[in-house]
């Protein structure tokens, strides 16, 4: 089968590491499904699998991606859960400290096929397209657990999204706006100020702009760039939520002293449930929200859709289709 993969690692050149050509068809153990792939999108996390980070060279050569929808043997449609738990673990499957993403242990979903576990396939609904269903279980399930599960927001709360245009800060936003929230967003970005406000963020600001109210919640996945603003954006008592750290984690200053006088909480979140996953896809079902897309890519163009998020030139998700 057609498959994108990792065959050696660079740290310096990802896109050197990066292989397209024919792979083994999957063979699903028993319990697991074998998934015609119809979609499936890019993440940060492909180009550091490139790099090294999370595989060890006795892994490869490895099929990289962690989402995708397609068809189970049965010919339904379906949305893959990329999280990959102990058979014998019960309960939150991110707290598991066995668990894994598909292309770390277990080949990926930038192929014809995969096989996951039977109970990592939720159904998709007719309202979403294959290349929207795509867009989910990794950035959109992320952002659906931060706001929701860790942070939990309500209507009538406010939010700060810091760096409007990456895969999960665009999902916030637009659940966000979908859920009743009060969305502020920032970016460096003048364009992508722009976009944030057309996706539904009610007010837009430069990055580390003072802000005309202090929020509730903030998300964040930028790291050492951003966290002293999103502490000082917070209401006392209020939360920041985080799950990535692209400009990197060792911050300059990590204002304790900010964070006990006001009683802020810092709540780390990884990831979502296979029924996080599924709330998800029923919240989008019921209402018009939709992720956003940024360019579709036929999978044999799999690099074009790396080397923009190796450039950063991306606005919501990048989709590769079969």
């Amino acid at each position: 089968m057609f498959a994108v993969y990792a065959d050696s690692f660079s740290s310096d050149d990802p896109l050197s590491a990066l292989r397209l050509g024919e792979r083994p068809d999957p063979v699903a153990p028993e319990g697991w499904t074998t998934v015609t792939v119809k979609a499936a999108s890019l993440n940060h996390h492909d180009v550091w699998s490139l790099k090294g980070v999370g595989l060890k060279s006795e892994q490869l050569p490895m099929i990289l991606g962690c989402d995708a929808a397609g068809l189970d043997e049965d010919g339904n449609e379906v949305v893959v859960h990329a999280v990959i738990s102990d058979p014998a673990w019960t309960g939150d499957e991110t707290l598991d400290p066995r668990r894994s993403l598909l292309s770390e242990r277990h080949q990926g979903t930038f192929a014809d096929k995969v096989v996951v576990p039977r109970r990592n396939v939720v159904p998709k609904p007719v309202s979403m397209s294959f290349e929207e269903a795509a867009c989910l279980p990794t950035a959109w399930l992320t952002a659906y657990r931060m706001l929701f599960t860790r942070g939990g927001l309500k209507a009538g709360d406010t939010v700060l999204v810091q760096g409007a245009g990456g895969g999960v800060a665009t999902a916030c936003i637009i659940l966000g706006r979908a859920a009743g929230l009060k969305v502020l967003a920032t970016s460096r970005d003048e364009a992508k100020r722009a976009r944030a406000l057309e996706i539904g963020a009610h007010e837009v600001f430069e990055s580390g702009a003072r802000l005309p109210v202090k929020v509730d919640a903030v998300m964040e996945t930028v790291g050492r760039a951003t966290w002293s603003h999103s502490i000082r954006a917070l209401r006392p008592g209020g939360s920041i939520v985080i799950s990535g750290t692209t400009s990197g984690p060792q911050l300059d200053d990590a204002e304790l002293t900010r964070i006990f006088f006001l009683q802020l909480s810092v709540i780390g979140s990884t990831m979502g449930t296979r029924d996080e996953l599924a709330s998800l896809v029923s919240l989008l079902d019921a209402t018009d929200a939709r992720p956003l897309v940024d360019r579709t890519l036929p999978m044999e163009q799999a690099a074009e859709g790396f080397a923009a998020i190796v450039d950063g030139d991306v606005f919501g998700k990048i989709v590769l289709t079969r």
